[in-house]
Parts: C-alpha cells; sequence; structure tokens
C-alpha cells in the first residue's frame, strides 16, 4: 500500500484551495493627506489677521476626517472655522474654504460609505453642505450603525457619493475637493469672498453675499415691462424693492423654499438648496436687501447699509409697493458676490461729506478704479484680500494670485459709486446699469 507523506496532502490542499474561488470580498482602504484640506483655510486664517488661533483650530478640523472620528466632528470642526471667520470681520476666504472643507470626504478604512451628520450646524453659513464621498466606495452601504445614511433634511444623494459643491459624483480617492472647485455650491450661488474701497483706499473685508444682475426682461412684471419703453420704470423699480423687501421680512431659516431661490432672511443673503435656506450673513453694519436698478426694469439683492437702501429707492421716488411687485417672480441670482461700501474714503472724499456733495467724488472714484481694473490681467501682482475686476469677472486676491469668478451672461464686473455716503462698490451688473449709475453723479473722468 501506498505511503502518502504529509507534506504531499498539505502541497495538495494548497493546490487545490488555489484553485478554488474566493467568495471573499476584500476591502480597500480610502485614505487621503488630511493635513491638506484645511491647509489654505490657515493661510487665509493667517492673512486675515487670526494669529495663533489658526493652527489649533484647523488640526482639529483635519483630524476630524480620520475614520476614527464620529458623525459630526467634521460639522463641529466647521464650526469653529466659521466661528472665527465672524471674528475676523467675516473674512469671506475663510468662510468659504469652510464651506468647502465641511464637504471633504473622510477617510474609509472599509471601504464603505462614511455616515452623515443628523444634527443642524450652528451657523447659518453651513446649513444644506454635507461631505462628498470618495470614488472607490460601496455606495450600496455605510459603516456604522445605519443612522446617517442620507443627510439631515434629504430622503436621497443622488447621484451617490455626491455633495452641493461637486453634484457630478464623488471625490477621486485620495483627492482635495479644494483641488477641484472653488465654489461651495456648484450652481455658483453659494456665498463667496467680496470687499471694495474706493480709488485710493485700501482694501477692505466685505459682506458675503451675491449681487444680483437685472431680470430678464421677460421675468418682468408686466406693468414694468410696459414702462421700460418709455424709461419710466425706476418708479416701479423702487416699488418691486419695497415689495421685495416686505416680503423677505416675513421670511424665516425655516420658511419653505424652491431650489435656487434667493432671498433675504433675517438680514442675510439665503439661498435655497435642497428646499432649505443657506444663508450667509452680511458683514458688520451692513444688511441684506433688495435695490432698484437704474437703467433698466429689475431689482438687485446685495449686502448694504440701511441708509444706503433707502436712499436708492427714494430716489425713484417710490413710497410704497406697487400692485404688480407684489406677484413679481424671484429675481435669479449671478454668482459674483456683492461689495458693501468701503470702510474709509478718500480725504478729498471725506471733506466733501460734512456737505453731502461726495456724489461727484464718487463716480469719478468709480471711473479710476474701472480704469485700473481694465489694465489688470490674471497673472497681475495683487496683495492678498486685494479686490478688483479682472477681465469683466471678480477677483480676489489668495495667496498672491487673482481668484477670478465670472459674471452671470450679459453682465460684467464693475466699480460702482455709492449713493448716501462717500465711496464705491464692486458688483455685477450690465454695462449700461453702470455708465447710469456713474453718469447720474455728473462725473466724466476721474
Amino acid at each position: 500500500m501506498a505511503r502518502i507523506s504529509v507534506p504531499f496532502v498539505l502541497s495538495a490542499l494548497a493546490v487545490m484551495a488555489s484553485a478554488a474561488p474566493v467568495s471573499v470580498q476584500l476591502q480597500k482602504r480610502i485614505a487621503q493627506t488630511i493635513a491638506d484640506s484645511t491647509s489654505d483655510w490657515e493661510q487665509a486664517c493667517l492673512t486675515a489677521g487670526g494669529g495663533q488661533k489658526c493652527n489649533p483650530i484647523s488640526q482639529v478640523a483635519f483630524t476630524s476626517l480620520l475614520a476614527a472620528g464620529k458623525n459630526c466632528d467634521q460639522q463641529d470642526a466647521a464650526d469653529q472655522m466659521i466661528d472665527l471667520a465672524k471674528t475676523l470681520n467675516n473674512d469671506p476666504e475663510m468662510i468659504r474654504l469652510t464651506q468647502i472643507f465641511v464637504q471633504q470626504p473622510r477617510n474609509a478604512p472599509d471601504s464603505l460609505q462614511v455616515p452623515y451628520c443628523q444634527v443642524a450646524p450652528k451657523n447659518a453659513e453651513l446649513e444644506g453642505l454635507f461631505h462628498c464621498q470618495f470614488s472607490s466606495s460601496d455606495f450600496t452601504k455605510f459603516s456604522g450603525d445605519q443612522t446617517g445614511n442620507v443627510p439631515l433634511g434629504l430622503s436621497a444623494v443622488n447621484p451617490p457619493g455626491s455633495c452641493p459643491a461637486k453634484p457630478d459624483g464623488p471625490v477621486p480617492d485620495g483627492v482635495q475637493l479644494n483641488t477641484l472647485v472653488t465654489n461651495p455650491v456648484a450652481n455658483g450661488n453659494a456665498p463667496g469672498a467680496a470687499g471694495a474701497s474706493s480709488a485710493a483706499a485700501p482694501p477692505v473685508s466685505s459682506a458675503v453675499a451675491p449681487s444680483v444682475p437685472a431680470a430678464a426682461s421677460p421675468s418682468a412684471p408686466a406693468s414694468t415691462a410696459a414702462l421700460a419703453a418709455s424709461g419710466g420704470f425706476q418708479l416701479q423699480n423702487g416699488q418691486d424693492a419695497i415689495a421685495q423687501n416686505n416680503q423677505f421680512a416675513g421670511l424665516t431659516p425655516t420658511s419653505a423654499c424652491t431650489d435656487g431661490q434667493e432671498a433675504c432672511v433675517n438680514g442675510g443673503f439665503a439661498q435655497c438648496v435642497g428646499g432649505k435656506f443657506v444663508i450667509t450673513q452680511c458683514a458688520g453694519g451692513t444688511t441684506c436687501a433688495a435695490l432698484p436698478l437704474v437703467n433698466k426694469p429689475g431689482t438687485s439683492i446685495t449686502c448694504t447699509t440701511p441708509a444706503d437702501r433707502d436712499a436708492r429707492i427714494a430716489a425713484t421716488g417710490a413710497t410704497s409697493a406697487g400692485a404688480s411687485s407684489v406677484a413679481a417672480p424671484p429675481v435669479p441670482s449671478a454668482a459674483v458676490p456683492s461689495v458693501p461700501a468701503a470702510a474709509s474714503a478718500p480725504a478729498s472724499t471725506a471733506a466733501l461729506a460734512a456737505s453731502g456733495g461726495f456724489q461727484l467724488q464718487n463716480g469719478q472714484d468709480a471711473i479710476a478704479q474701472n480704469n485700473q481694473f481694465a489694465g489688470l490681467t490674471p497673472t497681475s501682482a495683487c496683495t492678498d484680500g486685494q479686490q478688483a475686476c479682472v477681465n469683466g469677472g471678480f477677483a480676489q486676491c489668495v495667496g498672491g494670485k487673482f481668484v477670478i469668478t465670472q459674471c452671470a451672461g450679459g453682465t460684467t464686473c464693475a466699480a460702482l459709486p455709492l449713493v448716501n455716503k462717500p465711496g464705491t462698490s464692486i458688483a455685477c451688473t450690465t454695462a449700461a446699469d453702470r455708465d447710469a449709475r456713474i453718469a447720474a453723479t455728473g462725473a466724466t473722468s476721474a
């Protein structure tokens, strides 16, 4: 009888095992260089004057992306980032980068989707935002106790793995979202950085609410459209602005809204995302308001001072809402931030303020700024925090380079004279509206 050795048996078993199909699914660890997720934010924080407060918050934030973190650690860290930004004049770049950070995918050691936080954020700037997933995730399963399988307030994420900043799908494995997108919401309506100064004034940190260009003529109320031919639309524009502001006064963060709708809520600029208002507060001393356009039917929504709002409306002759304006549909907004009045004005402008004769100087300052902007290019030297118009788009200097956001179709970036106080603003508007506002000051040259 032949004897079979133990080594032979073990060898045979090994061969059989190698030939047998493997039914166990291998799990892939999906990781990233977590410090890269907040490095830009930390630099923006230092630029804004955050000093030694920046790095500790940055470290807490990027550590929240580790797989061991709890479902809401990332959002809690983002709330701390926003809190600090608000103490630094509502620094728009810090806020923008935080809104992108809170959507950065977290590490997934088991290839499963990472669950979402089920608690509302402390800061309105983070409402409606949730993290993307990495592309190699198993989009049929979630890790954890299965209590956070959809973002707060939603019934599903479509396509799976997407987020407001990247609605076309998940993020490639290990890649930082801030290298793929610049806007916290992909349609461009999310709040961004903005600021302004008159020709001789230093850059001023500003509000973060987007500007709204003129409504297209088809969306104007019938009576307004009829007035346009005769140029008598200014009164109607003022009435429409009053009506919108009255409507905004009744809105709350929990008011029903339609995706893409823009409004003012509790003094902040609000955009409806996922059926909820995402609110960005205006800079100190300013409030969100609907303003009448100058050269065509329509209104704009922006952050400005109450006095400037009242002066612009009063200039139209309006004292109450018009009948047609109440039914006017929401005005679609541009993707570019509005800029409130500069905190300080040139000496010559300040001297004129006492007598109320600053309008001409404001127009001259606007002309001077626009002439200066005409010579800028995307590669022009700039100082961090500086704002300008470059190639028709709104530009902010970040890390020594201009970051440019293009205006909506038919509009261009321009410096505009304020109405009720010394200074200028930078916003997207039509070329005709720009020229009309400057001409109204009597200015013809810088």
